[in-house]
Parts: structure tokens; sequence; C-alpha cells
């Protein structure tokens, strides 16, 4: 288990609320102190990143986890708009979406994502592979301005 003591803020852009869950139990469980926000949808992701609205007070993310499928701005606009946006380019996107296709692999990362996971279906493994993305992004990476 990491036993760093700095901790980061992750953005977590999921609409089901059973991944939501899960997301934050893996928190939970793993004992992480990251900070996690969570948004439904690609329009409010974007708001978020940009600090629009009612998320005018949001911390910057210094790391977001992304799903492709969502409703109002799927993932991969979100992905396009993010890294092309000057001020938020440099903000790692983990994708972590249920597709296993080849072509969203390939887009994803032709979008500029940092890293492309398959969301595992058992709960079990979910908390694993949630605790290793923290554990690479707080452990081993060193992120912008940290």
């Amino acid at each position: 288990m990491p036993n760093s003591t700095k901790i980061i803020d992750v953005l977590l852009v999921e609409d089901d609320p059973g991944d939501v869950l899960m997301t934050r139990e893996a928190f939970e469980d793993n004992k992480l102190r990251n900070r996690l926000s969570v948004v439904s949808d690609g329009v409010s992701a974007l708001q978020f990143l940009r600090k629009e609205g009612e998320h005018a007070d949001a911390p910057t993310p210094d790391l977001v986890l992304l799903d492709l499928n969502l409703p109002k701005m799927d993932g991969r606009e979100v992905l396009q708009a993010l890294k092309a946006d000057a001020n938020l380019r440099s903000i790692p996107v983990v994708v972590l979406t249920t597709s296993e296709a080849e072509e969203d692999v390939v887009r994803s990362y032709s979008l500029h994502a940092n890293a492309y996971v398959t969301k595992p279906v058992d709960f079990d493994r979910f908390i694993e592979v949630v605790r290793q993305i923290d554990e690479f992004f707080v452990e081993v990476v060193r992120l912008p301005g940290r």
C-alpha cells in the first residue's frame, strides 16, 4: 500500500452510479487519501475542468479518470477538447471504460490519452485496478506542479 503523504485531486467522469460507487469504495478500501470529485456527463466534465458555472470553485484535478460512453458529450469529445486546451492539456487522462474495442483504444491514444484501462467486471479486480492507477500516478509519476 502506498505510504506517501502526497494527496492529489482526481476527477472521475462517469455516468454509471454503480461504477461511481465502486470507485469511491476502491478509494476507501485502499485507504487512498486523494480527493475524488465526480461529474456524470461530458459537458459537466469540461465545465468542471474550466471552472465554469457551478464548478467555479472546483479544484484543478491532477488526474482525470474518463469513461468513454457519456451523455451529452462522449468521453472521446471530452478528451479531444481537454487536450486541445492549452490550460488543460497537461492533466493526465486515464480512459477507464468497459469498451475493449481496438478502435476505442487507438482513438483514445490518438487523442492523447495517457492510459487506457478496461474496467474489470469483478469487484475485487476493479478495486485492484483503481489502486494500481492511484499508486502509479501518486507514487511513480511526477505530475505537473507537484
